[in-house]
C-alpha cells in the first residue's frame, strides 16, 4: 500500500539500524576496555561467578604470603640452630680437652673461659626467664626471634593459614631449647653460675645429649619446610587456575570481537543506506499526485 502518513518500511530501517548500532557501540566498548562484561547486564551470571572466583584468589595470594612468611620464620629458625650446632662442636671440643690430665690447671682454666662464653651466647640466643634457666636475671629479648616473637621459648609454635579456606591451617614445629639436654649448658645457679663446667665429668655427655636435641628440631623444621614448600607450590597453581577462568568468563576474544566490529560496521552502513531508500518512498506517492 503507498501511503504518505505512515512510511513502514523507514521505520523498520530506522529500528534495525538503531539495534545494529547499539551492537556497534557495545563492540566498540568491549574492544577498548579489554572486558566482555562493560555492563552487567551483559552477562550478569559470568559477572557474579567472576567476582567471586576474584574474592577466593584474593584470599589464595594471601595465603600464599602467609605460608612464604611461615619458611622465612623455619629458615630463621634453622638458621640459629645451625649456629647453635657449631658451638656446641666447639664445647664439646672444649670439655675433651678439658678432661686430658695432662692439662694443668690454669689451661683448664683457660678453657673453661671459652666454654663460659660459648654458654652466654647459647643464652643469649636462647632466652629465658629466671623461673626456666635460672640465673639472677633472665633474658626478655634473645638473639634467637623472628619479628619479635622468640624461636626457642616453651610456648606452642605458631599456626599459619596454608589454604583459601577456613580451618586450612598449619602449625609449626615449636623449638623449645629451654629444657631437656640444652638446660643442663645454659641453666644457672641462684649465684648466677653455670650449673655445668668444661671439666665436669658430665660435660661430654651433656653437650652429645643437646646436640642430638637440636638435630631433632632441625628435623622436625625441615619437614615443616617442606610441607610449607608445597603448600606455597599448590597455592601458586591455584591462583594461575582462576585467573585463568575469570579471563575466560570477562575478557574480551580480540579476534573474535574485531570479526564482529567489522561486521557491524558493513551493518551500520548498509542500513543507513537502507533508510534513505525508504525515506524516498513518499517521493513515489508525490509523482502519483502530480499526475
Amino acid at each position: 500500500m503507498s501511503a504518505i502518513n505512515t512510511n513502514l518500511q523507514a521505520s523498520v530501517a530506522a529500528r534495525n539500524l538503531d539495534q545494529t548500532q547499539e551492537l556497534l557501540t557495545r563492540s566498540l566498548n568491549r574492544l577498548s576496555s579489554g572486558s566482555k562484561i562493560v555492563n552487567p547486564s551483559d552477562d550478569a551470571a559470568g559477572l557474579a561467578v567472576s567476582e567471586k572466583l576474584d574474592a577466593q584468589n584474593l584470599r589464595v595470594q594471601a595465603a600464599a604470603t602467609n605460608v612464604q612468611n611461615a619458611v622465612s620464620y623455619v629458615q630463621t629458625t634453622d638458621s640459629f640452630l645451625g649456629n647453635v650446632t657449631g658451638i656446641l662442636s666447639r664445647l664439646g671440643e672444649l670439655a675433651t680437652m678439658a678432661s686430658d690430665v695432662t692439662k694443668s690447671s690454669a689451661d683448664v682454666a683457660l678453657y673453661q673461659q671459652e666454654f663460659s662464653t660459648l654458654q652466654d651466647q647459647l643464652r643469649s640466643t636462647i632466652g629465658g626467664t629466671t623461673a626456666e634457666i635460672g640465673g639472677t636475671s633472665g633474658v626478655a629479648s634473645p638473639l634467637g626471634s623472628f619479628n619479635g616473637t622468640a624461636l626457642f621459648g616453651s610456648t606452642a609454635g605458631p599456626t599459619v593459614s596454608i589454604g583459601q579456606d577456613a580451618g586450612q591451617q598449619m602449625t609449626l614445629p615449636n623449638a623449645d631449647l629451654r629444657s631437656g639436654a640444652m638446660l643442663s649448658l645454659i641453666g644457672q645457679d641462684a649465684s648466677g653460675h653455670y650449673t655445668l663446667q668444661a671439666s665436669d665429668a658430665s660435660a661430654i655427655s651433656a653437650v652429645t645429649g643437646t646436640t642430638q636435641q637440636v638435630a631433632t628440631q632441625r628435623s622436625s623444621l625441615g619437614a615443616a619446610e617442606s610441607r610449607l614448600q608445597l603448600a606455597g607450590t599448590t597455592l601458586q597453581v591455584q591462583s594461575q587456575n582462576i585467573d585463568s577462568t575469570v579471563s575466560r568468563i570477562r575478557d574480551v576474544d580480540v579476534a573474535q570481537e574485531s570479526t564482529q566490529l567489522a561486521k557491524y560496521n558493513i551493518l551500520v552502513q548498509a542500513g543507513t543506506a537502507m533508510l534513505a531508500q525508504a525515506n524516498q518512498q513518499p517521493q513515489n506517492v508525490l509523482k502519483l499526485l502530480n499526475h
